[in-house]
């Protein structure tokens, strides 16, 4: 049966047009990509508790996991299922609604707050090709009101995701207390370093069913430029990939799980991933980031540096990075993380 192709909210038809269909040798190569088995599960209930003889068990394969693939799924996390199945429920009915609701948040302007776009990359020969994927991207935080930012329809989407922020706040300072008693530092070294303001950002990417995931990307090779991230992925739909030693692997969905990705700033392993599409459903993945803000001095901690351990990289603010960052396009960079907002 013929598939109804998804409305994007610029109205385009998602289908496979020259527009969404990659150069030859920039296609995923699904028959070379590894099974997930690799990719670390941990039990945050594995005995969190210091016995005195050095790092617990539960610190220990948390700072294995962050050095050797900046990539690992937790279960046990206290979210409730419950919870978590609402909030990928409601923003899956945003994707739902008709193109024009969906259209209100188009916009020119990078520098809002809320907003929908598609990400894209562009090729020599051919220009650019536009991801198999819609994004919807909005402020979040644990405790301050964010939600008269956020959507009235659906109906219930600033109730379930003002409860969802709370929860995924409490996760965030536990694993930033984890990671950095794995680094030898007080718990709380971490979330001091990223600052007491830190840029609080979800990013929901929506990938409709396509004909043909081979020539498609839901999402380009890239790494996240922040700190660290908390995904959640709707279950029994496969799509998110991670590179370790030059293999793609997949990060198959763990049922009741998070996956915790770090990223550039927290200088352990910032591992490249992307995100293909699947031929028979529809997947959602909802990303909830913790990133520095603009002032925040990025560096070395002291700690950690003496003569046997010097500094690798100068300190650079959140913002100079970031200016770096853009002024590289079409040298190094490997993703951009644009806005193509056709109307």
């Amino acid at each position: 049966m013929e598939m109804t192709p998804y409305q994007l909210a610029n109205n385009t038809p998602l289908t496979l047009s020259p527009n969404f269909i990659l150069p030859e040798d920039k296609r995923p190569n699904l028959s070379e990509v590894l099974p997930s088995d690799s990719i670390p599960i941990i039990d945050l209930n594995d005995h969190d508790i210091d016995d005195g003889q050095g790092p617990s068990p539960l610190v220990s394969k948390i700072s294995q996991a962050c050095e050797e693939y900046g990539f690992f799924q937790i279960i046990n996390h206290e979210v409730p299922r419950e919870l978590c199945q609402k909030v990928l429920a409601v923003v899956t009915e945003f994707f739902q609604l008709p193109p024009e609701e969906r259209a209100q948040y188009l916009t020119k302007d990078h520098s809002k707050q809320v907003k929908v776009f598609n990400y894209y990359q562009k090729y020599e020969g051919i220009g650019k090709v536009t991801m198999w994927s819609e994004t919807f991207s909005h402020p979040w935080h644990p405790t301050e009101n964010f939600t008269h930012l956020l959507p009235t329809n659906p109906p219930q989407y600033r109730e379930v995701f003002a409860e969802y922020a709370r929860a995924i706040g409490v996760l965030f300072d536990r694993l930033l207390s984890l990671i950095s008693r794995g680094l030898g530092l007080d718990k709380d070294c971490l979330k001091r370093r990223i600052g007491e303001k830190p840029g609080l950002h979800t990013i929901a990417n929506y990938y409709p069913a396509c004909p043909d995931p081979e020539l498609t990307m839901g999402l380009p090779d890239h790494n996240d430029l922040g700190s660290i991230a908390v995904l959640l992925q709707v279950e029994g739909v496969t799509g998110l990939q991670v590179i370790k030693d030059g293999k793609w692997l997949t990060v198959d969905p763990v049922p009741d799980a998070f996956v915790i990705n770090l990223a550039d700033q927290t200088q352990f392993r910032s591992a490249g991933h992307r995100a293909v599409a699947n031929k028979l459903l529809p997947r959602l993945s909802l990303g909830m980031f913790y990133t520095p803000n603009n002032d925040t001095v990025i560096g070395p901690i002291e700690d950690l540096i003496d003569e046997e351990h010097p500094p690798k990289y100068r300190r650079y603010s959140f913002k100079e990075h970031m200016e770096e960052f853009y002024r590289q396009e079409g040298r190094r960079r490997r993703v951009k993380e644009a806005f193509e907002l056709q109307r």
